[in-house]
């Protein structure tokens, strides 16, 4: 049986394009609208229309700052680096496809695209190590409701949540902050130097609802801090708050202003940890606004790179899948049914964490 595994992310305008980054912003607002109270389907778009006219300009000026974002070529990137892994490996009866939420190519295309290939087992993993309702819990609704959708199309479907616990992704996130350390002569132990892990935010809605994302992020941090050998770490968010909502805390800025007005540090690394590819949140909110935010309180800032094009990306992601395309259980490999997506067939490596408290 022909095996589609779909790496879902989600996705960026590659051009400045006004219209596109418009489109894409409102297909964001709408994804998130039960945040809000809506009376209706249309009211809920013409919501978030609202709230990505009001959005446009700043993302405009960012997008216009970096000519656009790679994310899209990153993520094509390791769709092959996976593909050539797995054909190494014998599995010749997988296709590896690409599907963002809020960009071409969108999910319901992809959807449509898998029956077209008559694809018998689709494999959902999104590209979000640290599981999330509105990333990675979001994107496999979708596409199992768009494949639904299309008619007469009955493949079997599974799906991997969280894989932020994997040794593999552990070790080339630390290696990779470890090299950077190494060539930029930085000592994150050194008494003038602060080391700030920076997480994507999420409302607090949905970790009071249930979601342990937040969990995740002070789990993984704590594991590449244990394996980096820190002595000590702060933990910030990046957070969007364009609704009246409240967000997760403390934000990113917050974090490095406290520390230079503190006088604790004269300089700060930045490890945009919940990151797989490099985008605007790590090229402009990072690397530009957070730059002046730091500069503006006597500290440097030196950013991590995200290790998107780590060799062993395309190894990681095929022992992932490897038990679903090989027909084991997968069990054998540590994965269980995942307690973020309570759904038959789906797996992660995160259903050992205790309950939110």
């Amino acid at each position: 049986m022909e095996t589609g595994i779909v790496l879902l992310n989600f996705g960026e305008p590659a051009t400045p394009d006004r219209e596109v980054v418009l489109e894409y912003l409102t297909r964001i607002f709408y994804d998130n609208a039960s945040l809000e109270d809506v009376e209706s389907d249309e009211a809920a778009w013409e919501r978030s229309r609202e709230l990505a006219k009001r959005r446009l300009p700043s993302l405009m000026e960012e997008y216009e700052e970096i000519g656009g974002s790679p994310l899209q070529e990153q993520a094509d990137a390791q769709a092959a680096a996976l593909e050539e892994e797995l054909a190494t490996r014998g599995h010749d009866d997988v296709t590896v496809y690409r599907a963002m939420q809020f960009m071409e190519p969108l999910i319901p295309d992809v959807a449509a695209e898998l029956a077209g290939d008559d694809i018998g087992r689709v494999l959902a993993v999104p590209i979000y190590p640290l599981c999330g309702p509105s990333t990675t819990v979001s994107s496999i609704d979708s596409l199992e409701s768009s494949i639904d959708d299309v008619d007469g199309y009955e493949p079997e479907f599974q799906s991997l949540t969280g894989w932020h616990r994997s040794p593999i992704y552990n070790r080339l996130r630390a290696d990779g902050i470890r090299e950077f350390l190494d060539e930029e002569g930085l000592d994150p132990n050194d008494p003038d130097t602060a080391f700030v892990f920076s997480a994507h935010g999420t409302p607090t809605k949905y970790l009071e609802e249930g979601s342990r994302y937040d969990q995740y992020v002070e789990e993984h941090a704590e594991a590449i801090g244990r394996l980096l050998g820190l002595d000590e770490y702060e933990i910030g968010y990046q957070n969007h708050s364009n609704r009246d909502i409240d967000w997760t805390e403390p934000e990113t800025e917050d974090v490095v202003e406290e520390l230079g007005r503190a006088d604790a540090a004269e300089r700060v690394i930045v490890e945009p940890m919940s990151f797989m590819h490099e985008q605007s949140e790590t090229l402009v909110e990072l690397d530009v606004d957070l730059r002046e935010d730091a500069e503006e309180v006597g500290l440097e800032l030196h950013r991590v790179p995200v290790p998107h094009d780590d060799p062993r990306f395309g190894e990681l992601l095929s022992d992932l899948a490897e038990p679903f395309v090989s027909g084991l259980e997968p069990s054998y490999y540590n994965l269980r049914q995942c307690q973020c997506r309570d759904e038959p067939g789906t797996y992660c490596l995160n259903a050992g964490l205790p309950p939110q408290q």
